[in-house]
Parts: structure tokens; C-alpha cells; sequence
């Protein structure tokens, strides 16, 4: 995952990224192995956009991700495997204390530490399924270019370095056991960029103008635990660094392939599709996700297209995920918002990725009580799904594969929540309205991406969520008043929005409430005692 500069909020009118077929590919896939599976769509914007995102999505509306690699092993979260090689940084500075200066130890090196001892993809599974979890989704590779798998493409994987196991192999079984449709996430699209600090020095104290290890070559590997492997396979460091690629924050603005980006090689290109459809083949996820704009190395090449292509002939339960995505992109591939979501409801289904903690595992945040609770994470799900949208919501699991105490109790109070109030969710349709209360008038933007889910994070009783199934109306309030009652405008006697006569309401978890309708409002009289604590749900029957 990644933050975003101020310039991708013109991404689109800046790359001129329509849906329009493009034929003219600065770096087409040339050279390939994997062949795309023939059939019905074509990797054109006007063959995928004859896709439709299937119901089992749109059903499903809540999924746990496993956002989990060796960038865990530090415990200094996410994108420390970049953040290592910048001097002076946080990452850099806890690297070179505890292992060494990254001349000498560097990324490469921590990945045999990655060894996921204690993990245990049955029971993990089986909790997120307790959880109200619908699909799961699992890490394929991340920036660090590192395959989660017995990689065909990837030398540097799982099954060879760290914990010699097939990671996504274990995962896919448990899913599988449990019911539950598989996701992979690919990252590794942007190592080309992403692993340029590598390629510098320190600038200043003793190791000054000593280069860091993201030159080095196989030739430099006889003698050591890495003989026989290609440092550039993982770094894929063996080209110019992007304009100004010493400032920092530059990769931002250059996400999507802009702003004197380098160029990725035809080699660097072919091999990241061939490794994504190598584990599509083998795993047979019924989603994919890549975080990306609009899709992998698009639009300088046909990379995402091929894929998404593949994925859809492969399996008609497939949804692609993609990002900052403009309205007849969102027809052609789903669309995915980082850590935020519209204040509206949006026609097509969509999805928000958020995260309790940092991406990858961050002591930091345990320390200081950081995770987010989960009457926010309920919330969020409550008000996306209003939306017409999922949840899809990474729990940070440590280097050897457990996840702490402080996530074991949220989770355990997700999953009173959900047990009771988990009919309110799944299977919904958005109603006229999303909602009502100080938030939902709020007026909330979307920065790039996403990033905007502080707006969603002060949710009280005052802000009123709707979803509908059948003849039932979902209200739920985003907590519980002090008067012991609940006030809904938008059910006032008259309204539009509910013209007919309300035969009764329930509070799921406790049964028949009283309540008033008048000209201001329906007006729901709780029980003394709160059912649970974080929100409570009503069902209004016609």
C-alpha cells in the first residue's frame, strides 16, 4: 500500500485514462510464457466492460485479508523494505542498529528470517469465518517483489527462502475447508520503482558514498547463503533510477507511470504477468487485486488487460480490483478505494481496503494502542455496505504468522457483533437513501485513492445507516443514545422514502420494540439494557 502525492488527484485527465481501446503500448508483454486463456472476453476496455461483477459479491459484503510477508519481520510496517534504504528514516535506523548497515545486510537478508514458525492457516481461517468474514484474501507479493508461492517465475519465494512452504498453497486449502472464496493480492507490478533507494549510499557518517546492496549482481553471491540466486531477480535494480528519485516522496506522483518514472523493461513486464497468471492457474482465486492504477503498468502497457482477461475466461465467479478507476472503467473491472469511501451510494459494487494497523505488522502501533477498534471497523462496514459496497479488512498477522492479544479481542468482539447483527449485512441491497445524521451531510472527498476514512471515524447515534432485503428495511444507528431513544427522519409519517404504514420494528438480538411515527420522525424506544456494545440494529417491517 502506499500514500499518494497531491498530482494523482489528476491522474486520470493528466494520462488521459479512458476506457477507450489502445492498441499502441510503450511496453506491450512480449516474451511471455503463460498463455491467456482464450474465450469470451478479449483484453480490450470493450470486451471487459460486457463483464458484470457477479452477486456472490455483491452478496458477500465483507472480507478478512492476510496482508502478510516478510516486510513482517522488523515489525516496523509497512513499505520497510524501501523505507530501510533511506537514511536517516525510522526503518533505516532500526535496521542498521539490530542488523547491520543495508551495504552489508539488506532486504535479501532479512527473507530467511521470514520464517511464519507459528503460523496456522486452518485456525486463522476458521476464526475469520467466525468473524463474519465472506471471502478471504491473501498476499501474492507485495512491492518487495517477493512470491508468497512455489514461484515458477520467482526464484525468490516462499518455498525456497524463509519459511520453505508454498504460503499460498496453505492458504487456498484452509479457504477451501472453510467456504470461502479466495482472494490474492499482487503488488510486485511497482518493485521496479519502489526498490530504487536501494540503489543509493549514505551520504553522510562512516559508510558515506558506500553503495547499498540493490547493485549487486549473482557474481557477488559466491560464498554466501544467497550463491546461485540474482540479487536483481528481487530488486530488479539493473536500470536508471526515475527523475529525482532521491527525493522521497517522488514515487508518489510517479505511481502511475508518469512524471519521469523510468520505464519498466518488456522482460520485467512479461515476468510479472507470467508469475500473476501462474497463481491464478494454480490457486484458482476467484478474486484478484492489484494495487495499481486502474490496472497493472497501465497505460504503458497491455499487461492488465491480458490478465484481467485471462482471470474472466478463466472463472465467471472472477472480480478484478483496480484503483482511482474513471466511470466506464468501473463497468470493465471493480473498484477499489484505499482506507475511505464515497459519501454516496454508487450504482456499481465496489470495495474499500482498510487495515486495523499498518499493512504490514508494526510493533509501534501495538505499543501505543493504535489498532483501530471494532466498533469503527463495524461502522465503516455498516456505512459502506449502505453504499452498495464491501469491506475487505486486513488484520496484521506477526513474522511468525499469529496475530497479538489487543487483535484477538477486537476480533472476538467482531465476532459478537456480527453473530447477532450479521443478517443486517449480507445479502442487502442499498436502499433510496444511505443514510441520515451529521456525517451523512457532511460534505466527505476522496483523496486519490481514498484515505479519507477519518471522516467515518466519530460515528454516534445521531448518524442512521439503511440497507433493505426483501421487505425488510436494516436501520442501524452508530450507537446507542442516552435517552434510550432512537429518532429516524427519514421514516417520518408521510415521507416519501417510506409512504406506507410501519407494522412493526425489532432490535435484532432482542426482539419486538415500541415505537411512535410522526410528521418529525420515527421515534424507537430501546431496551434499558444495551445488546451489545457497539451499535445496535433495527428491522423494519411494512
Amino acid at each position: 500500500m502506499r500514500k499518494w502525492g497531491f498530482l494523482a488527484i489528476f491522474m486520470t485527465a493528466c494520462l488521459g485514462l479512458s476506457a477507450q481501446d489502445n492498441t499502441n503500448y510503450e511496453v506491450p508483454v512480449v516474451g511471455a510464457h503463460e498463455v491467456m486463456q482464450k474465450g469470451r472476453f478479449q483484453p480490450t476496455w470493450t470486451s471487459l466492460k460486457t463483464h458484470q461483477t457477479p452477486e456472490w459479491f455483491r452478496d458477500a459484503k465483507f472480507g478478512i485479508w492476510a496482508h502478510w510477508g516478510p516486510q513482517c519481520v522488523e515489525g516496523s510496517g509497512d513499505w520497510m523494505a524501501r523505507s530501510m534504504y533511506i537514511e536517516g528514516s525510522r526503518e533505516y535506523k532500526w535496521h542498521v542498529e539490530h542488523y547491520g548497515h543495508p551495504s552489508e545486510f539488506g532486504f535479501k537478508d532479512i527473507l530467511p528470517l521470514f520464517k511464519a514458525e507459528k503460523w496456522d492457516p486452518d485456525k486463522l481461517v476458521e476464526k475469520y469465518k467466525r468473524c463474519g468474514a465472506q471471502y478471504f484474501f491473501v498476499l501474492g507479493n507485495h512491492h518487495d517483489n517477493y512470491d508468497l508461492w512455489d514461484s515458477k517465475y520467482q526464484p525468490w519465494n516462499a518455498k525456497n527462502i524463509g519459511p520453505q512452504r508454498d504460503v499460498l498453497e496453505g492458504w487456498a486449502a484452509a479457504a477451501k475447508k472453510y467456504g470461502l472464496p479466495l482472494g490474492i493480492s499482487f503488488h510486485a507490478d511497482h518493485a521496479w520503482s519502489w526498490y530504487e533507494p536501494s540503489q543509493r549510499y549514505d551520504v553522510n557518517g562512516a559508510k558515506a558514498g558506500v553503495y547499498y546492496d540493490g547493485h549487486l549482481t549473482k557474481e557477488d553471491g559466491k560464498g554466501k547463503w544467497w550463491e546461485g540466486y540474482d540479487p536483481q531477480q528481487l530488486y530488479a535494480q539493473n536500470h536508471p533510477m526515475s527523475d529525482r528519485s532521491w527525493a522521497n516522496n517522488r514515487i508518489h506522483s510517479q505511481w502511475g507511470w508518469e512524471n519521469g518514472v523510468c520505464m519498466p523493461s518488456q522482460e520485467f513486464v512479461a515476468n510479472f504477468y507470467d508469475r500473476t497468471l501462474d497463481a491464478i492457474n494454480r490457486y484458482h482465486p476467484d478474486l484478484i487485486y492489484f494495487d495499481a492504477t486502474v490496472l497493472p503498468f497501465y497505460p504503458i502497457s497491455d499487461a492488465g488487460l491480458l490478465i484481467s482477461a485471462h482471470f474472466y475466461n478463466s472463472n465467471p465467479r472472477a472480480v478484478v480490483f483496480g484503483k482511482i478507476l474513471d466511470g466506464e472503467q468501473r463497468k470493465a473491472i471493480t473498484w477499489d478505494v484505499e482506507r475511505g469511501a464515497p459519501n454516496e451510494i454508487i450504482p456499481e459494487p465496489w470495495q474499500t481496503c482498510n487495515c486495523i494497523g499498518g499493512w504490514h505488522y508494526n510493533t509501534s502501533i501495538y505499543e501505543r494502542n493504535g489498532y483501530k477498534s471494532a466498533a469503527n471497523v463495524v461502522k465503516q462496514l455498516v456505512d459502506i455496505v449502505s453504499k452498495n459496497g464491501n469491506l475487505l479488512l486486513s488484520v496484521p498477522l506477526r513474522a511468525d504468522g499469529t496475530y497479538d492479544e489487543k487483535e484477538a479481542a477486537i476480533l472476538d468482539e467482531l465476532e459478537k457483533w456480527m453473530t447477532v447483527n450479521g443478517e443486517s449485512i449480507f445479502g442487502t441491497r442499498p436502499w433510496t437513501v444511505f443514510g441520515e445524521g451529521p456525517v451523512a451531510e457532511k460534505n466527505i472527498s476522496l483523496n486519490a485513492q481514498g484515505f479519507n476514512d477519518g471522516q467515518y471515524a466519530n460515528m454516534d447515534y445521531r448518524d442512521i445507516r439503511f440497507n433493505q432485503k426483501k421487505n425488510v428495511l436494516y436501520v442501524t444507528a452508530m450507537g446507542w443514545p442516552a435517552n434510550h431513544t432512537i429518532h429516524v427522519k427519514s421514516l417520518a409519517e408521510g415521507s416519501r422514502l417510506w409512504p406506507g404504514k410501519i407494522k412493526r420494528v425489532e432490535l435484532l438480538g432482542y426482539g419486538k420494540l415500541k415505537f411512535k411515527r410522526t410528521a418529525d420522525g420515527l421515534d424507537i424506544q430501546l431496551p434499558e439494557q444495551p445488546t451489545n456494545t457497539i451499535a445496535p440494529v433495527f428491522k423494519v417491517m411494512k
